[in-house]
């Protein structure tokens, strides 16, 4: 089986809407995981985050044909991944999990906390690596609202600072500006999990 030339976003969705409706993979298969990554940092929520990605790329088939070629497939995508995100956000009450499980018949009767496989890194590690997290995590949240959508653009999207400008509708300058102001604002809060070399 030959293997299938490499197209550029344009040239695909060009092909899909001329008939090839096969090639659409070939799109989802590009930006999955940016979208899936991009979504999570929105919404928090892994498991939502899967399934909201699964929506987006239904809502980017359905609308292929109203695609601006003038501008680039991804920030069309990104737009429709945002606005997709917003939207869960504000219809879906969120419930919570409880870490803790019921005890079966041939136990003390006490709530047992759940087991989770072993990622294979020391505990130390682990706990290191969830307070990093949470702390970005907290640090983009307290960023100034313009900032966090860039960094997240940036950073969890995998944007180009082109990309960012066009879909924001700001000069190239002033995205490179402020994300060089969001960087430093970052790093001045999270200085504390900075290990000296």
């Amino acid at each position: 089986m030959a293997e299938r030339e490499q197209l550029d976003d344009r040239t695909l969705v060009e092909r899909i809407l001329g008939g090839d409706r096969d090639r659409f993979t070939e799109l989802v298969a590009r930006y999955q995981k940016r979208v899936i990554n991009y979504v999570y940092r929105i919404t928090h929520r892994y498991e939502d985050a899967h399934d909201l990605a699964q929506d987006i790329f239904v809502k980017v088939y359905l609308a292929l044909d109203r695609y601006d070629p003038k501008y680039q497939f991804s920030t069309w995508l990104f737009r429709i991944a945002q606005n997709s995100a917003i939207d869960a956000l504000r219809k879906k009450s969120i419930s919570e999990v409880s870490l803790t499980r019921q005890a079966s018949g041939d136990d003390d009767g006490g709530p047992k906390e759940r087991e989770f496989p072993d990622g294979g890194i020391s505990p130390y590690r682990a706990l290191k690596n969830k307070q990093l997290s949470a702390a970005i995590d907290t640090a983009v949240a307290k960023l100034p609202a313009d900032y966090r959508e860039l960094i997240q653009l940036r950073h969890f999207a995998e944007m180009s600072y082109e990309e960012i400008a066009s879909m924001k509708k700001l000069p190239l300058g002033t995205v490179k500006n402020k994300l060089f102001r969001a960087r430093n604002l970052l790093k001045d809060a999270l200085d504390s999990f900075v290990e000296p070399l």
